[in-house]
């Protein structure tokens, strides 16, 4: 039996590395890569741990974050990673992502499934203090990334700042000190030229 267990977690694991294949729009700071998602959920993970001391509540479990942060993407294995600010891909994302989860979290062992799928629902849902925060921090990362990267992403015909705002506008309520922090790099991104007004 404990083979057969090991063997699925195993499985899972090997499926998994296809993460880094799946490329977002976003570069990576200092180049012309595209970042793929196992970047992108390593980058919110340490961003986890370093700035949870943001978060609107004091008594977040941060173990909890740091899970969502790293599972939330793993459904762009079979859904592709679908841009923030493309609508028509967004009419068919929730569907998408499901068939995703259905077939990836039932590779493991019923147990791990579960908490696996419990959690990604938890992320998506943004029920709870951990699932806001982790949601804050999925979209303060392209943000960080656009800044220094002179609005890589923000080119993309129709992003304006109105856009960039109501993306961010998680950040206001459930980490304020970080919305304070957005809302100047989007000003000054404006300022600069890396954003449409």
């Amino acid at each position: 039996m404990q083979i057969e267990r090991l063997m699925r977690q195993i499985q899972f694991i090997t499926e998994i590395d296809k993460m880094k294949q799946i490329y977002r729009k976003n570069v990576v700071i200092g180049t012309e890569r595209n970042e793929n998602d196992a970047e992108h959920s390593w980058h919110l993970a340490m961003m986890a741990i370093l700035l949870s001391e943001y978060a609107a509540d004091p008594e977040m479990d941060l173990l909890k974050v740091v899970k969502m942060v790293l599972i939330h993407d793993l459904v762009e294995i079979d859904a592709g990673d679908t841009f923030c600010y493309d609508e028509e891909g967004y009419k068919d994302k929730e569907e998408r992502e499901k068939k995703a989860a259905k077939r990836l979290f039932n590779m493991l062992p019923t147990d791990q499934a579960q908490e696996i799928l419990s959690l990604w629902r938890e992320f998506e849902d943004l029920n709870t203090p951990e699932a806001r925060f982790a949601a804050c921090l999925d979209r303060f990362q392209p943000l960080i990334l656009n800044y220094n990267t002179k609005g890589h992403t923000w080119q993309i015909p129709g992003v304006t700042k109105e856009d960039v705002f109501k993306r961010n506008s998680l950040l206001k309520e459930n980490a304020s000190e970080l919305w304070k922090f957005a809302e100047e790099l989007i000003e000054d991104s404006v300022r600069k030229g890396f954003l449409k007004p």
